[in-house]
This record gives C-alpha cells, sequence and structure tokens, in this order.
C-alpha cells in the first residue's frame, strides 16, 4: 500500500482529523477500541433515519427493511469468519458476552466436579472471572498454561496439562496486553486428542488476521465490533452447529421462543434461541459495513503495512534510553506494553495526551498477566490499519523527551 492509498483509507475515519489539546490528534489506543469509517456511520444513521422499526415477524414494510438487513449482515458475518452455516452466527453485546453465553449455557449444563477447565496466563479477565465462577458453581477445576521467558505460551507445560478430565481449552487467538499470537490451530488440535472442547477469544485478532474457524477447527469463536472498526454494543459467538442446539437457552423472553403457555415452553431454532429481546439492529448493521469496508480493502497490504510499522515502533521504543520492553513474542499482532524507568505510567499517559497521543496505560484487564510479570501494569501502544508513520513517530519523539528531562 503506497502512502496516497494509506492516505485515502485514513481520510474515512473521520475522528482521526480532529485536534486533541491543540496538537494533531495521534490515536494508538486500538487495541481498547477502534474509530469507525463513514461508511459504518452512514449504515447506522441511514437505519435509524428510514428503516428503525424492530425485526422479524411484523407484517410492514420498515420491518421487512430492517428484517432484511439484520439477516443480511448476519450472513456477511458468516462470510468473514468462514462460518458454515450463517445460523451458528448468534449476536451478543461483545466478546464478553459471548464467552458468559458459553460459560453459563454449556458450562452450567455440561461440567461437573472435577472436570478441568485449561485458560492461559495471557487472558483478559473476561476469559477468566465467567470460568472461575462457573468453576465454583460446578467443582470444576482451572488450569493455567504458563508463559515462556518471550512471552509466548509455553506449549509443553500446556500439553502436559491437557488429560482425560479437561474438557475445554479457552484461550486468546491475540494478547490484548502483549500482543502475542497465539498458535491457535496446534491449540485446538491438542485439545482434541483429549476429547476437549475449544473456545477462541479473537476480540484483538479479526482487525488484524485472517480468520477461518474451520481452518483453526475450534469449537466456539468469539470477538466485539467495536475492535473491528464497528459500533460497540454488539459482538459474535461462532459455535458449531451440534454444540449450540444442544445447549440450553441463557436468557429467556421474546424471539427465542418458539410456544410459550403456562404449562411449559418450546424455543426457537438457531439462532434465535440464543437472541432474546429486541437485538441491536443498527449494532449489527453498522459491524457488516464494517465488515464489507475492511474486505474492500487490499487486507495483505494492510497486514504488510501494519507489520512494517509494528517493526519501526518497536525498533524505536527499544533506543530509548530508560525503556523496557514487557514481552518479545515470536509474532506480535497490533500491540505492545512496555515501560519507563522512574515515570508512573499514568504520569507518562497524561504527558503524551497533552501533545494529543492517545493510548492505555493499566493492567488492560489482565491482572493475573501483569502479576506474573513482577509488574502492576504497563505503558500499551495499539495500531490499527489507519495508523502510519507519523503517529509512530510522534510517540517515539514524546518518549524521548520524557526519557530524556526525568
Amino acid at each position: 500500500m503506497n502512502l496516497q492509498e494509506h492516505a485515502r483509507l485514513r481520510d474515512q475515519f473521520p475522528a482521526l482529523a480532529q485536534q486533541v489539546n491543540g496538537h494533531p490528534l495521534v490515536y494508538l489506543d486500538n487495541a481498547a477500541t477502534t474509530h469507525k469509517p463513514h461508511a459504518v456511520l452512514a449504515a447506522t444513521d441511514g437505519f435509524y433515519r428510514a428503516d428503525n422499526a424492530n425485526v422479524h415477524r411484523a407484517a410492514h414494510a420498515l420491518s421487512g427493511r430492517a428484517t432484511l438487513a439484520f439477516e443480511a449482515a448476519r450472513e456477511t458475518l458468516a462470510r468473514f469468519i468462514n462460518a458454515p452455516h450463517q445460523r451458528e452466527i448468534i449476536w451478543t453485546r461483545g466478546a464478553t458476552e459471548a464467552i458468559n453465553l458459553v460459560a453459563q449455557s454449556w458450562g452450567m449444563s455440561e461440567l461437573k466436579a472435577g472436570d478441568e477447565i485449561i485458560l492461559s496466563t495471557l487472558e483478559h479477565h473476561a476469559n477468566i472471572v465467567p470460568w472461575q465462577l462457573i468453576a465454583q458453581r460446578t467443582g470444576a477445576i482451572i488450569k493455567v498454561i504458563p508463559l515462556d521467558e518471550r512471552g509466548d505460551l509455553d506449549m509443553a507445560a500446556y500439553r502436559a496439562l491437557l488429560n482425560p478430565r479437561t474438557r475445554l481449552v479457552s484461550v486468546a487467538h491475540v494478547s490484548n496486553a502483549l500482543g502475542t499470537v497465539n498458535p491457535v490451530a496446534e491449540l485446538v488440535a491438542a485439545a482434541k486428542t483429549v476429547g476437549a472442547l475449544t473456545l477462541i477469544d479473537g476480540a484483538q485478532a479479526v482487525a488484524h488476521l485472517p480468520v477461518d474457524v474451520q481452518a483453526i477447527d475450534c469449537d466456539f469463536y468469539v470477538f466485539s465490533g467495536h475492535k473491528l472498526y464497528g459500533p460497540t454494543g454488539i459482538g459474535v459467538l461462532w459455535g458449531k452447529t451440534e454444540l449450540l442446539t444442544r445447549m440450553p437457552p441463557w436468557q429467556a423472553g421474546g424471539e427465542m421462543i418458539d410456544r410459550v403457555s403456562f404449562a411449559g415452553t418450546s424455543f426457537n431454532a438457531l439462532p434465535f434461541k440464543f437472541e432474546a429481546g429486541t437485538p441491536h439492529i443498527a449494532g449489527a448493521i453498522g459491524l457488516a459495513a464494517a465488515v464489507d469496508f475492511l474486505l474492500a480493502q487490499d487486507r495483505g497490504a494492510i497486514a504488510n503495512a501494519e507489520a512494517a510499522l509494528m517493526a519501526r515502533l518497536v525498533t524505536g521504543l527499544k533506543q530509548i534510553p530508560g525503556l523496557r520492553l514487557i514481552g518479545e513474542p515470536m509474532q506480535r499482532s497490533g500491540a505492545v506494553s512496555f515501560l519507563l524507568e522512574d515515570i508512573h505510567p499514568q504520569d507518562a499517559a497524561t504527558l503524551l495526551d497533552m501533545q494529543g497521543i492517545a493510548l492505555r496505560v493499566g493492567h488492560h484487564c489482565a491482572m493475573p498477566l501483569m502479576e506474573s510479570l513482577g509488574i502492576s501494569g504497563t505503558m500499551r501502544a495499539s495500531l490499527a490499519c489507519y495508523n502510519n508513520q507519523d503517529d509512530v513517530d510522534a510517540l517515539l519523539t514524546a518518549l524521548h523527551k520524557l526519557s530524556d528531562f526525568f
């Protein structure tokens, strides 16, 4: 992707044109949430302006148009991750709700005392706490894959944890804190040798890597829309049909039923069994617009540009006196964490914000990871398709100044 092409892509994101604290915005907090292109803004605005109606069952034109757009969005997301059937796409509020759905539905109905759940040290709290709650209620046991010195999963330790009691392996595709890309297909294949199911948290992967759930061969894959240039409050749970069919509903109400009487209730077919109440219709339509926008780009060129930008960032960070990278995994995507000697991360981030540079500080909802590293938190810079060399160089220049001053 040449500079002119990238500039045209960047121009699609209106929020990036603003100034913050008197400086051009340098937005490097994309692992938390991404900005939205014109196509997404137009899709959500267009729904509310012209087609606003509830979906399914209604006999009027607006509802018919809303339903067609809503279900077309489901089909778009199925194609995006190469799901075999669009009925396997369950709309959720995000990756967090998707994991909770699996935990509450599959976990509560299938797990028993002594069963084992394998997580990793890298996990976001959203892929830890739901399983802790289920373990407390069922008597299941949580085991944790450790990291090696680089920040990669210790695969030998993982294989040693697997045994006939292992019922589920639930791991991130990409770490939100270190940017570590996990070998998910290898993790899944190993889990299958002991008959365990697998859930992959793809929240940090879908905007950067091509995702093919059939090639990975996992049982569940989850992600959020707002990290994929889409709206907040919308996400996807993908699961294999046979599993979703066996799982009981999690939430109850309208839409997820077939027939209700006071004598009993029968439930709707997939995917509606798991979509109680009025869904986030505009969110689903906006997420489909985000996917269409991304697929209209040269994803290979974007991936190469992001990799080159990450290499420039990491190389530059290593040249700053007193700066320590946190983790140097074999494959990194999206995010890099670091600390500056003698400067509290919050203070450094505040000084960077005064120069229009937005990044994130703290434990990044990965407190067990931070504890394993012997630190309380980090500064994190995270990239998206619209970032450029000027963004990276602005951060590096500002960090050099902070290092020199302190």
